[in-house]
């Protein structure tokens, strides 16, 4: 029966059934199905690149190193699962541990779901998806409506590599969303914004639904004078403005050291003109806006501060220049919203005190970045700011490697991810004692008169 003409709740009832086989708690088919992943992206490689190239016109190239670079968290799972599965011995501290074994063990929760974003609606959809398989989960995939063409491969993809009892994909608006959200999952991965964050939360407490809120929020960089400014401006520019700036922690706003401050600008101002010519919308490397409520929302930011960068837009194009805004006030919108768009706005600082003082006064950012060589500042940053994720030196970079949990903090998320943390994240550790029945000492038995003494020796 296709996934069209099934009910949500016959999806979900289909799984749990297929969960209680216990097929998926064999090591070697979470295995089997993280390779058949792998196999689906390659023989669906072409439909990827070109549903994303009619959603964002997404140049081959980014396509190739934000989304389809999933397959590096596949091998990475395959090459560690057998490790992450193992029980693993916990110390026991009892008056007879001699004869006990303390364990944990790794077990999947069951049912889950995945609600993916439509800034990157096949990577981010797909690198959930890994954990929940190499955890040993079921799972529903609903992929972003807002990204309609790259909706409907990913789903043409599952529906023919994998059984919907194991793995099915159910593609819809809000209505969906709101039917899925009212049914019981063992697990919901949400990527998004901070408001739809809070829906999906409310709505899983109602079943005490564990979950992972992947959000975002202004994403502050901070630029110190004792740096390399031909490698930050190229570093930064590149993270600002890959998918025309809709990345959950691209740069959002600059902090720089006044000192340095035109020096940077200049530099950015070239690698724009570098990356992506004179007229960046001929460029066949820079993305479009995904749709026109978005294309308005940033049109707005433009009013605020001095356009010193860029600003043109074409409405029937979907198109915003890489742009640069100076003299550019704390209240004002760009600086009270995420912008999530190619425009970047610029602040400068007489003492980092100011900017550390700035990125504290708000919500706590998924990402945080800070461009120096002075080690004592980069420990500083890192004692006195709290963030999902640092990088030192560089943009987003951080988010592609699978050794490092990804999340956020405070408003900008709940949980992480990637790779053993994906496995954590889907996965319940089971707690074991397991006492011999070969003696039985009789101290913890009643009656106790003698014996506190004794207890009380122990425990110091």
């Amino acid at each position: 029966m296709m996934i069209a003409q099934l009910a949500v709740g016959d999806i979900i009832r289909q799984q749990r059934d297929f969960f209680k086989t216990g097929k998926t708690k064999d090591v070697a088919f979470r295995i089997e199905q993280l390779k058949t992943l792998k196999k689906a992206v390659g023989e669906h490689l072409a439909a990827i690149i070109e549903a994303l190239r009619s959603d964002f016109n997404k140049p081959e190239f980014e396509t190739f190193i934000t989304e389809v670079g999933v397959i590096q968290e596949i091998d990475y799972a395959i090459k560690h699962i057998n490790a992450w599965t193992k029980p693993k011995k916990a110390a026991s501290r009892l008056l007879e541990q001699f004869t006990t074994g303390a364990q944990i063990y790794p077990e999947p929760l069951g049912v889950v779901l995945i609600i993916g974003p439509w800034n990157y609606p096949f990577g981010l959809v797909v690198s959930p998806l890994v954990g929940a398989i190499a955890a040993g989960n079921c799972a529903i995939l609903k992929p972003s409506e807002i990204a309609p063409h790259t909706s409907h491969v990913l789903a043409d993809i599952i529906q023919k590599h994998f059984d919907p009892a194991y793995i099915a994909v159910v593609e819809g608006g809000v209505e969906t969303s709101q039917k899925l959200l009212a049914e019981k999952f063992d697990h919901i991965f949400f990527t998004g914004g901070t408001a739809i964050g809070k829906i999906v939360m409310e709505a899983a407490a109602k079943h005490l639904t564990p979950v992972t809120l992947e959000l975002g929020g202004k994403s502050p960089c901070i630029v110190d004078s004792d740096i390399n400014v031909e490698h930050t401006a190229r570093r930064i520019t590149w993270g600002k403005f890959i998918n025309a700036g809709q990345t959950c922690i691209a740069p959002d706003y600059l902090l720089v050291d006044k000192t340095i401050k035109q020096d940077l600008l200049d530099n950015i101002q070239k690698c724009i003109r570098e990356f992506y010519g004179d007229n960046p919308v001929s460029s066949p490397d820079y993305a479009r806006i995904i749709n026109h409520k978005h294309l308005d929302r940033l049109r707005e930011f433009l009013k605020d501060g001095e356009i010193i960068i860029g600003g043109e837009t074409n409405p029937d194009d979907c198109y915003i220049a890489p742009t640069v805004i100076d003299n550019v006030s704390l209240e004002e919108s760009v600086m009270q919203n995420e912008i999530f768009g190619p425009i970047l706005p610029v602040i400068s600082y007489t003492d980092v005190t100011e900017a550390i003082a700035i990125i504290n006064e708000r919500p706590k950012p998924l990402a945080l970045y800070l461009f120096s060589r002075n080690k004592n500042l980069q420990k500083r940053v890192l004692q006195e700011t709290s963030s999902g994720g640092v990088c030192i030196n560089d943009t987003v970079m951080h988010f592609t490697v699978p050794s490092l949990p990804f999340g956020g903090v405070g408003d900008s998320g709940i949980g992480n991810y990637h790779g053993k943390a994906s496995f954590d994240t889907f996965s319940h550790y089971k707690s074991v004692l397991n006492t011999s029945l070969r003696s039985d000492p009789k101290w913890r038995y009643a009656p106790y008169k003698g014996k506190l003494q004794m207890l009380k020796r122990s425990s110091t």
